[in-house]
């Protein structure tokens, strides 16, 4: 494979903090520390963990070698696949569907991202904490009443991406997600003072054993272990095809799961023993980050500042993973149709303006996103998995993630990428469907 001409990464740091950037998102923030406390708290993680595990060894390993060897992301490593079958025109049209999922989540993300950076600036007018929480969040949410900061979010990764591809998006991840990781730790550390705080501790780590034989919490620990990967089916593709035959591709992936999962894991720690502190109902999406937690803050002695801190983080957390949907739908745009840079990351952000303009209501862009992650994007995950293990083979791809590594991959990585995580996956879009959502 030739350097791509958007460039590569300087090195796995680079490259890992970019996957972690893109994995890390509101799913780890606003859905992961109920789902532990309310699925079992520590006996959660026992599920959790090993899904973790094999999505991340497995599944991202899949979608950065499928990248690095078709030297391309999405439509291209597609055709890729099954053109090894003499059947590259399935290919071509396939890809178009996981790219459509990035694209999607891109324009719903951008939206709610665009909410973050408002209450973000309310926080810094102290408005947030002296208005009520469910009456801003309200005005905010309304039809075309938060337009500006749903431009300037789209406008910032634009910019970011236009003034350079692999090197802008690796120098934007190496700032954004050390701060994110400093910004939730400093509010997880004030937190544990907080009087009341050890019932949101019991909450989240005493084990309740029993849930472990309740079907919920392994499909909970699922869904949230595969969505929170970023296992798209493009994404991950795109930063791969950037990436340096001389880098170890399992041995990434694994360290991009870590670093997800102690993110989620500071989350968790930072949000629900406040929420406990101050004998808040403990939830889940949207209520929790924009109407719950600025509630917390109000009682909190220097909430203004703690806010800031936490809207901060979320708006580094948000941007990063935006930047990830956006480059996989501008590489395969640049590749596909020759465009020059400028104009594919122009486009692209016309586009994601345009449809969110449609869609700036709340009740809007929630049907929209559970379209996008209930339907596309697990079933672009599947393709993904089936075009890599089965349609390409197994052995194909495993000479792309042997290279780099000193030693070859365990015997036991065949069974489960192939007889273990493809059959997940498309479990996976099922019980989404079932039960309208499950990451």
């Amino acid at each position: 494979m030739q350097k791509h001409n958007n460039g590569s990464f300087t090195n796995s740091l680079g490259f890992v903090l970019a996957c972690v950037g893109s994995a890390v998102g509101l799913g780890n923030i606003w859905m992961f520390p109920y789902r532990l406390g309310e699925y079992g708290g520590a006996a959660f993680l026992i599920p959790y963990l090993f899904f973790i595990c094999l999505f991340g060894f497995v599944g991202l390993s899949a979608e950065f070698a499928i990248g690095r060897r078709a030297g391309t992301g999405t439509l291209g490593s597609y055709e890729y696949c099954w053109e090894s079958r003499k059947k590259g025109k399935i290919g071509k049209v396939l890809g178009w569907i996981p790219l459509l999922g990035s694209l999607g989540i891109a324009i719903g993300y951008s939206i709610i991202i665009g909410w973050v950076l408002r209450f973000l600036a309310g926080s810094v007018t102290n408005t947030v904490l002296t208005e009520d929480s469910a009456e801003f969040f309200g005005q905010v949410t309304a039809n075309m009443k938060n337009l500006p900061w749903h431009v300037l979010v789209i406008a910032i990764t634009v910019i970011i991406l236009i003034t350079g591809a692999v090197n802008q998006i690796e120098r934007a991840n190496k700032i954004l997600m050390p701060l994110f990781f400093i910004l939730f730790a400093i509010l997880a550390v004030r937190v544990f003072f907080l009087p009341g705080s050890h019932e949101g501790y019991r909450f989240l780590f005493v084990p309740k054993w029993e849930a472990l034989a309740k079907v919920d919490t392994w499909v909970m620990a699922m869904g949230q272990a595969f969505f929170s990967l970023s296992i798209t089916g493009s994404g991950m593709i795109v930063y791969g095809s950037y990436l340096s035959k001389k880098e170890d591709i399992p041995k990434s992936s694994i360290q991009t799961a870590v670093f997800d999962t102690i993110a989620a894991m500071l989350a968790a720690l930072a949000i629900m023993p406040a929420v406990f502190a101050f004998g808040i109902e403990p939830s889940a999406g949207p209520s929790l980050m924009f109407i719950t937690i600025p509630n917390i803050f109000k009682q909190m002695p220097m909430g203004r500042l703690f806010a800031v801190i936490f809207f901060l983080s979320v708006c580094f957390a948000g941007i990063t993973s935006l930047i990830n949907m956006f480059e996989a739908v501008i590489e395969s745009w640049q590749q596909k149709f020759s465009l020059q840079r400028t104009k594919a990351v122009a486009l692209c952000g016309g586009v994601a303006l345009a449809v969110g303009l449609l869609l700036e209501e709340e009740s809007k862009v929630g049907h929209w996103m559970d379209f996008i992650t209930i339907i596309i994007v697990p079933f672009g995950a599947v393709l993904g998995a089936v075009s890599i293990y089965y349609v390409l083979g197994f052995d194909k791809i495993r000479e792309e993630l042997e290279e780099g590594r000193k030693k070859p991959l365990p015997k036991a990585f065949k069974v489960a990428a192939k007889y273990l995580y493809v059959p997940l996956a498309v479990i996976v879009f099922i019980l989404g469907l079932i039960y309208k959502g499950i990451g």
